[in-house]
């Protein structure tokens, strides 16, 4: 877009695209958006009439109820991607797991429609990853950004503990192989 175009969009308007921009970059938003996609014709077709002419054709088999339920499940499985993005790879693989279900119980999976979304938005739940946090030193630059050596040393959590670079002694334990013990714990 322009400049003139988000001049005339306002500030209340701009301020909350950026806002849900925001919001969709935290959580797995297209896999859930999918996935919420996949199940409404999984739900829909199986309690739908079509009309050809004169004639009415309902859609609906024996299994509707399943259709309703597994329907009903990837909805909400998309809002878990959505509003608890923490458990995004539990809601993704049910996700994939009731799109293929949903080709046995319901009409091929919404006519291949609803399976093809479901599985898609499964798979980017699953595959969906939190950003990495930026440090605030490196975008600083110059004189003010720290590197590794010129770090102060690390002070050894435990009071006697020699932590060493390269695994020359780095452990508490005293069973490092470089004492000869190879792992091996002393009883004594």
């Amino acid at each position: 877009m322009s400049a003139e175009a988000h001049a005339g969009l306002g500030p209340k308007l701009g301020q909350m695209r950026q806002s849900f921009r925001g919001w969709r970059g935290q959580r797995p938003f297209w896999g859930g958006l999918l996935s919420i996609l996949g199940g409404l014709p999984i739900m829909y077709f199986p309690y739908a009439n079509l009309a050809i002419g004169n004639m009415t054709i309902k859609m609906a088999t024996t299994a509707g109820a399943g259709s309703l339920i597994i329907g009903v499940l990837l909805v909400v499985l998309g809002l878990t991607m959505w509003f608890q993005p923490h458990s995004r790879v539990f809601a993704g693989v049910a996700a994939i797991l009731l799109a293929l279900v949903s080709l046995v119980v319901s009409n091929f999976g919404g006519f291949v429609i609803g399976f093809l979304l479901s599985l898609v938005g499964g798979g980017l739940g699953i595959a969906w990853a939190p950003a990495e946090r930026q440090d605030d030193s490196a975008g600083k630059g110059g004189d003010q950004a720290t590197s590794s050596q010129d770090a102060a040393p690390v002070v050894p959590p435990v009071a006697g503990a020699t932590y060493q670079v390269a695994g020359v002694n780095d452990d508490v334990s005293g069973t490092s192989p470089n004492n000869g013990t190879n792992g091996r714990h002393r009883a004594g």
